[in-house]
């Protein structure tokens, strides 16, 4: 593949996961009529449950991408994933569409970990973070635009047609990593599936404070994202009664994120990773105080929600790329196993993060706001441990490093 191609197709790959948590979301109150789910904070589990199994999926594709090369693992499961649409779209009762989205989830797991793993193939440090900003940048625009692209096949069929749609774009992402993807693993670089590798490289991945310290800091900011999208529809339709603009409120929001993934891919190679991403961290605490304050005295319309929501997002996206790739500078040798373990920590993660965040949602935003400052705090904190206090100052010495 050209580069420009590689780019457009890592995004492509990561648009599978993406689209499997925004296409649904205008359909997510005919799902629950449908299917009878009386308690409305209960819909939130049909983006839940598809990020717990793409966490729990991604410990199995590393292992085998190190193994067996990247590609065929892509295949395999893009294949699944078209199987778990189909069941989706059958589903007779919730508790069968959780199972389909768990399922799901498993399948999209390997998207995360062959595009991180085929691109640190490829690239290392800064360049990978630019790489990988500049595919964010283009797979941003999944969710701005999912949502309307959802609400549009509600307008011709019913929520199963979601489903149908997303095996559809599957299939067709399948077809392009047959056709037009090489393997990125040489032979030589294989690494057999063993009790000993294996634990020789969970050992690699966790001990490595780097690794592990940056992971969890993804994870932290990732559940943001999470308790953002499980209760999206709720604050937007349900608080401010916003309505038919859901779509369009939901992609500012979203494509705020895609803003700060752009100038990230600009600014990585001169200012570094470290610096972007710390201080976003630091602005996100102090715009969640701010709105803290808002929501406290009563202020918050959806003028300020829409302010403060759209800057948080900017915030954690310019985190997103930097912290997967401090996390991974590391571990390069075992980058799929890595990639996978990381992965897990980040997706398991997000879900405890972004349900304990979405299911304290009550009619107001102050869950939210509170969440997104206790977010802001943490990651500030396992950062000061993970740079051992050298923030800031001591790193603008030393622009020449990730």
């Amino acid at each position: 593949m050209r580069p420009t191609e590689f780019v457009v197709f890592v995004a492509a790959v990561m648009a599978v996961n993406a689209l499997g948590v925004d296409l649904m979301l205008p359909a997510l109150a005919n799902i629950g009529h449908d299917l009878g789910i009386a308690e409305a904070n209960h819909r939130q589990w049909v983006v839940t449950a598809y990020v717990l199994g793409f966490g729990v999926g991604q410990l199995l594709y590393g292992p085998l991408a190190d193994r067996y090369g990247r590609k065929p693992v892509l295949v395999a499961t893009l294949l699944g994933f078209v199987g778990a649409s189909v069941f989706a779209a059958a589903s007779a009762t919730f508790g069968a569409l959780l199972g389909a989205r768990v399922l799901q989830g498993l399948m999209s797991a390997s998207t995360r970990v062959i595009a991180v793993a085929v691109v640190r193939d490829n690239a290392s440090g800064r360049q990978m973070a630019r790489t990988m900003s500049v595919a964010q940048m283009i797979f941003f625009l999944v969710p701005i635009l999912a949502p309307t692209l959802g609400q549009g096949l509600l307008a011709i069929g019913p929520w199963r047609f979601v489903f149908h749609a997303l095996g559809g774009f599957a299939g067709l992402v399948l077809l392009w990593t047959l056709f037009r993807l090489p393997e990125t693993l040489p032979v030589e670089r294989r690494r057999a599936i063993s009790i000993a590798n294996l634990s020789s490289s969970y050992r690699e991945t966790l001990t490595n404070r780097y690794s592990l310290g940056y992971a969890l800091a993804a994870s932290l900011t990732f559940g943001g994202i999470i308790a953002f999208v499980s209760s999206a529809q709720q604050v937007f339709v349900d608080e401010f009664g916003a309505g038919d603009r859901f779509t369009l409120l939901f992609a500012i929001c979203a494509g705020a994120m895609g803003v700060a993934s752009f100038l990230n891919s600009r600014l990585v190679e001169r200012l570094g990773t470290r610096m972007i991403s710390q201080t976003a961290v630091l602005a996100l605490i102090v715009l969640s105080l701010a709105h803290l304050s808002v929501v406290w005295m009563g202020w918050e319309t959806l003028t300020s929600y829409m302010v403060f929501q759209s800057l948080s997002m900017t915030c954690i996206g310019l985190c997103g790329s930097n912290f997967g790739a401090m996390a991974m500078e590391p571990v390069g040798a075992i980058a799929g196993t890595a990639s996978s373990v990381q992965g897990f920590i980040t997706s398991v993660g997000a879900v405890l993060v972004g349900s304990a965040i979405g299911q304290a949602y009550a009619g107001t935003t102050l869950p939210m706001t509170l969440g997104y400052l206790g977010i802001g705090i943490a990651v500030f904190a396992i950062v000061y441990v993970v740079e051992e206090g050298q923030l800031f100052r001591a790193r603008l010495a030393r622009v020449t490093q990730p």
